[in-house]
């Protein structure tokens, strides 16, 4: 798509934000008169076409972190997909025009920025965008960078490597639909088992999973199996100890870690997307986008309703520009 120059920018800008804390039918409201914001040296202005948005957006909208939170009022929205309109002066790896993609957020909680993606424009760090895989689109691009960084920074910490088996908690979720393509198809997993519910069991093999186990008629924990890995993308720590082999290792992304489970804030990073990109090209790893998780910059609230039903599948994405 063209880019504006950045001589014909405009000074206002259409976005969503919030001046109070609470849930986000009742804050969150459409705003016409934000200022467009400057991008410093390291910055990149992208022009948004897409905004994925993700459990943490509306946690944080809750006041989850208003201890430590930019102050009010917040435009929510970590993940991106855009189009370079400007860059500052010491950027090296983007020019006008680029189409990239990213978690916007380095730091997801310490750091939260003022002014997130569900906006026309956003302001963001050279060093956590990567440029878009060519095969993906602007909406399928910007389901993809918090979960599948998640994802990956989870496998990382726990050591993952070929020829290792895992177990995935919530695998039909944003981060666990990650997990199950990247175990298989980037570090070689040697059996993927992961829970879902009963209609989401198929999505599950498609994905590469090899064991796909329905945590509504079965325990995981009481299988006679084990694994070398379990990763919690749901919050069941105390449940997921039980399923790891002596020595193996458990990742948790929600709740307190129970020993011997580790947890983590993932660190936004443009060059771990740069490394999946060529998964993401050859088309091994896909992104997820639920059927109804497609919503226009018009309703970004009814968006946020539907994430906050837990039973998405895979990503909900705001479309910015049609």
């Amino acid at each position: 798509m063209a880019s504006s120059t950045a001589t014909d920018l405009p000074s206002k800008m259409k976005a969503w934000n919030y001046a109070e804390y609470g849930k986000s039918s009742d804050v969150l409201k459409l705003n016409s008169d934000v200022v467009v914001p400057q991008p410093s040296d390291d910055q990149v202005l992208v022009k948004v076409v897409a905004a994925g948005i993700n459990p943490i957006d509306f946690k944080r909208m809750l006041g989850m972190i208003k201890h430590i939170d930019s102050p009010l009022p917040i435009i929510p929205g970590y993940d991106v997909a855009g189009v370079v309109v400007k860059v500052g002066s010491r950027v090296k790896k983007f020019k006008e025009g680029d189409e990239v993609y990213g978690d916007i957020n380095e730091d997801p909680v310490n750091n939260a920025k003022q002014f997130g993606t569900i906006a026309e424009y956003t302001a963001v760090e050279e060093k956590v965008l990567a440029l878009k895989p060519k095969n993906l689109s602007f909406v399928e691009a910007a389901g993809l960078p918090l979960v599948i960084e998640t994802a990956h920074e989870g496998l990382e910490r726990c050591q993952f490597s070929a020829g290792k088996s895992i177990l995935v908690l919530g695998g039909a979720g944003g981060v666990g639909t990650m997990i199950i393509q990247l175990a298989k198809h980037v570090y070689g997993a040697s059996k993927i088992a992961a829970t879902s519910s009963t209609g989401k069991l198929d999505l599950l093999k498609s994905l590469g999973a090899d064991l796909p186990i329905d945590y509504t008629k079965q325990n995981f924990e009481d299988l006679p199996e084990k694994f070398d890995v379990v990763y919690d993308a749901v919050g069941q720590c105390d449940r997921a100890v039980k399923a790891v082999k002596e020595g193996g290792r458990v990742v948790t992304i929600y709740g307190a870690p129970v020993p011997p489970a580790i947890t983590f804030f993932l660190t936004s990073n443009g060059a771990v997307l740069e490394k999946l990109n060529p998964f993401l090209e050859n088309g091994k790893v896909k992104p997820i986008i639920d059927p109804k998780g497609i919503f226009p910059f018009s309703q970004t609230k009814e968006a946020f309703a539907y994430l906050e039903t837990g039973r998405v599948v895979g990503k909900v994405v705001i479309s910015i520009i049609p």
